[in-house]
């Protein structure tokens, strides 16, 4: 898709996304989040005469990757203010009253004429993006104001049309980039393939985070007392293939205990997951007055609330992570694993690489179906030595790969990106 192509994009986009959020609520908020965003953003933000640092994320899951940097730029940079964009609403709606962004924005369309309006307002003097989303014309005119522009945790595959015959537009968005931090090796070399040499192995700031996790843990009391005594199963980020899964399993071995963490917790999603888990409850009834003598019947708990299940991993003997029957592939799982908790993953895991080297560590396995599912329950559940071993390498795994953050951190310093 070249230059022209990308402009017919970003003009369609919102109007499919009007027609859309008629009868789908996110694209709803997608299309009232930027109403009148210039004014929102300029009411907002004029008066702050510190230097800004912009720091976009896609979605939520580019959120937990940032902020480990996010948390470091404040700490050593705390003169200045930070300013925090979305592209999708799950991110912004969960984020928006964080403490660590000084202003939180959903990023306005990209387009000539919005990429200045947004530079001339919020006149950043260093852009960071996370993981991966590249603007044109956001990413143009950094480069053209001559501010740093750095990318974060950045990964590649070569199926993307930077890399292939017709990618030049795509080229030209790398260029503007001060400097690349990418995931792994195998990126860096797909990137120097096309003469993209202002790059590094940066490693990926999610391990940082959720050690950070880990390591500031708070306990739920809710959810150890629905699970004391039990064998813990936690399923988090599930799709409909994830629960047809392991539905089998939960509705036969009811003295264990089962949480499950539903990627989509509409009205919907949640009325499917109580049809097919027989003795389940959601999260929001377990301690109403009219449940409280029923609750001993029911073995899996299914939680119809976002954030906590970064918590609720904690507290699996076995954590099942979802995505992984379909095409987009597995979700995070170093969520889980650095909890020293063996992983199971679908089979769609080969976009991912700390899934892949998760599952070479075998600090995790991939399963094809149901039956490969229950079998590998059992035997992690019967086998003490097997399940130690999965659980150290798991935990280890995570550890052996924090430092991004910093290393993020000392290249800023070093080129005195912030000090100039």
């Amino acid at each position: 898709m070249g230059k022209s192509a990308y402009i017919i994009f970003t003009r369609l986009y919102p109007l499919v996304a009007q027609f859309i959020s008629l009868f789908n609520k996110k694209a709803h908020l997608w299309i009232e989040g930027r109403k009148n965003i210039f004014e929102h953003i300029r009411n907002k933000i004029t008066a702050d005469k510190r230097k800004k640092i912009w720091v976009h994320c896609s979605s939520l899951g580019e959120f937990e990757q940032g902020l480990p940097l996010m948390q470091e730029l404040k700490k050593k940079y705390a003169s200045h203010a930070i300013v925090l964009t979305f592209f999708s609403p799950s991110g912004y709606e969960n984020e928006k009253d964080n403490k660590v962004a000084d202003y939180v924005f959903y990023m306005p369309m990209d387009g000539l004429v919005n990429a200045r309006k947004f530079f001339d307002i919020v006149q950043p003097c260093l852009v960071v993006f996370v993981k991966y989303e590249f603007w044109f014309y956001y990413l143009n005119k950094s480069k053209e104001r001559n501010i740093p522009l750095l990318l974060v945790s950045g990964i590649f595959r070569d199926s993307q049309p930077f890399f292939k015959w017709y990618g030049d537009f795509y080229r030209q968005m790398l260029q503007c980039f001060t400097h690349l931090f990418v995931q792994n090796d195998d990126a860096l070399v797909l990137l120097k393939s096309i003469n993209i040499n202002n790059a590094s192995v940066g490693g990926d700031t999610r391990f940082d985070r959720v050690l950070e996790i880990a390591d500031n843990f708070k306990p739920i009391p809710t959810i150890e007392t629905f699970c004391a005594g039990k064998k813990v199963i936690v399923a988090g980020s599930t799709w409909t293939d994830d629960d047809e899964a392991l539905d089998h399993y939960a509705n036969t071995y009811k003295d264990y205990c089962f949480i499950i963490a539903p990627h989509d917790i509409s009205e919907e999603r949640l009325k499917e997951c109580e049809s097919l888990y027989h003795n389940s409850i959601r999260y929001s009834y377990l301690w109403k007055p009219e449940t409280q003598n029923q609750k001993v019947n029911f073995n899996t708990l299914l939680i119809d609330n976002i954030g906590m299940l970064k918590y609720l991993y904690k507290y699996a003997d076995i954590c099942y992570i979802g995505g992984g029957f379909g095409a987009d592939g597995v979700h995070n799982v170093l969520e889980a694993a650095v909890y020293n908790k063996p992983v199971i993953i679908g089979p769609e895991y080969e976009k991912y690489f700390e899934a892949v080297e998760l599952v070479e560590k075998e600090g995790a396995f991939s399963i094809e179906n149901a039956l490969e599912l229950e079998e590998l329950f059992n035997e992690l559940f019967e086998d003490n030595d097997l399940y130690d071993y999965c659980a150290a390498a798991a935990g280890n795994y995570v550890r052996s790969k924090a430092g991004a953050t910093n290393g993020v951190m000392q290249y800023i310093q070093e080129k005195r990106l912030l000090t100039n």
